[in-house]
């Protein structure tokens, strides 16, 4: 089987929207395993391709890979190879190298269903906040570039239709904001079975609370309804629009920087009783 090319992995590893190490020699002096330039990319499964040396060498730089995945920070790293290991023709080292080992991150991208006002403001304060835009909405007047200045993708169709051509991916972060409750409960069933890292949905907790039950009607499973933070956004006074996608912005960013994974999301939908079924996030939403 045919090893591939680190450049075409890392597109892909991209495209996939994972995590990746990329080790390169930056400086090697004396008598080093490989020259200047020679890279290593370790991936988030643990495994790697291409070579910086072997050994005790590529064992390190491996580890210090992981951390990077992990930490997703670069490291510069120093190695004095005098008399430490052999090379594969059976040479001693006698050298030193400095290896730079760099994260591999895909942009992040908002998608984001329905053009409307909550959609128009979460794309401001997302594209501020180091995010792609994509807007979804099958209103040409509303979904293009002139009332979503911020935006880097438009899809002008039927927001169920257009899913599985999304590149939904471990790095998109999708807020569902149509016009009407149906279109709602029809974009969440079609992105439940998505990668996506985070999947928000707008509305009172009485509307998420139908739409989850209507949802378990046709076969999804709690776990999988677990994933879906409705009413969306973190809890905080909102009124406006703009205060809403605050929250919006803050929940998605929240999710994103955390070094782990996420656990399961827990809706408050289903825990308050209390609920008169007009609010989000203790405001109306239109």
């Amino acid at each position: 089987m045919t090893t591939p090319d680190i450049h075409e992995e890392i597109v892909r590893i991209k495209r996939e929207g994972d995590i990746a190490a990329l080790a390169t020699v930056v400086s090697a002096k004396g008598s080093t395993p490989r020259a200047e330039g020679a890279k290593m990319l370790i991936k988030s499964d643990k495994s790697f391709i291409g070579s910086i040396g072997g050994g005790c060498l590529e064992a390190d730089v491996w580890q210090a890979g992981m951390t990077v995945i992990q930490e997703q920070k670069s490291r510069l790293l120093d190695f004095d190879l005098t008399g430490r290991e052999e090379t594969l023709e059976g040479l001693i080292c006698g050298g030193t190298m400095q290896i730079f080992v760099e994260p591999i991150i895909p942009v992040p991208r908002v998608y984001i269903f329905g053009a409307g006002h909550i959609g128009f403001a979460v794309s401001k304060i997302a594209a501020l906040a180091g995010f792609t835009i994509t807007v979804i909405d099958d209103r040409p007047a509303y979904a293009n570039k002139e009332k979503f200045p911020d935006a880097d993708e438009f899809f002008v169709e039927d927001l169920t239709d257009i899913i599985p051509r999304l590149s939904i991916n471990k790095v998109s972060y999708l807020v569902i904001a149509c016009r009407g409750h149906l279109e709602d409960q029809s974009v969440l069933a079609g992105v439940l079975k998505t990668p996506a890292a985070y999947i928000g949905m707008v509305g009172s907790k009485k509307k998420t609370r139908t739409i989850f039950d209507n949802l378990k009607a046709q076969g999804f499973s709690q776990e999988e309804l677990n994933r879906v933070h409705a009413p969306i956004g973190i809890t905080m006074a909102t009124e406006t629009p703009e205060d809403i996608a605050v929250s919006i912005a803050a929940e998605i960013i929240d999710v994103r920087r955390r070094k782990n994974k996420p656990q399961s999301h827990t809706t408050p939908a289903l825990k308050d009783s209390n609920d008169s079924g007009s609010e989000q996030n203790g405001q109306p939403v239109c």
